[in-house]
């Protein structure tokens, strides 16, 4: 039985993840602390979030656009981890990593605004 936001799987995940993003970028160049840093830490921890916020409303019509607002968070994060990727701030295998986890996240969302229409 779901009791609280953190009984969700989404939101362990999201969780889990951002704090994946923020242990990877401690060691992105310090120029971009301000830059890429700042952006993709706020993107991850957005999803997490949002799905808090959401589930906290007591609103199924709530709930579900804090779910779309952390899959927009979700998207961001991606690009961001992409771009990461192209400037070489991470290698191939982190990247395909969170990426995979980032797209399994996201479809997991999906489903979860479907159940709650």
């Amino acid at each position: 039985m779901i009791k609280s936001y953190t009984d969700l799987q989404i939101y362990k995940d999201a969780y889990r993840l951002s704090l994946d993003i923020y242990k990877l970028t401690q060691k992105f160049p310090k120029e971009e602390t301000y830059g890429i840093i700042s952006q993709i830490r706020r993107a991850a921890v957005s999803v997490a979030l949002n799905i808090a916020e959401g589930y906290g409303r007591q609103s199924k019509e709530e709930f579900r656009r804090f779910l779309k607002i952390s899959l927009g968070s979700n998207n961001e994060t991606m690009t961001l981890l992409e771009l990461s990727k192209d400037l070489e701030y991470l290698n191939i295998e982190e990247y395909q990593k969170l990426k995979n986890q980032y797209i399994l996240l996201g479809k997991r969302i999906h489903k979860v605004i479907e159940c709650w229409k």
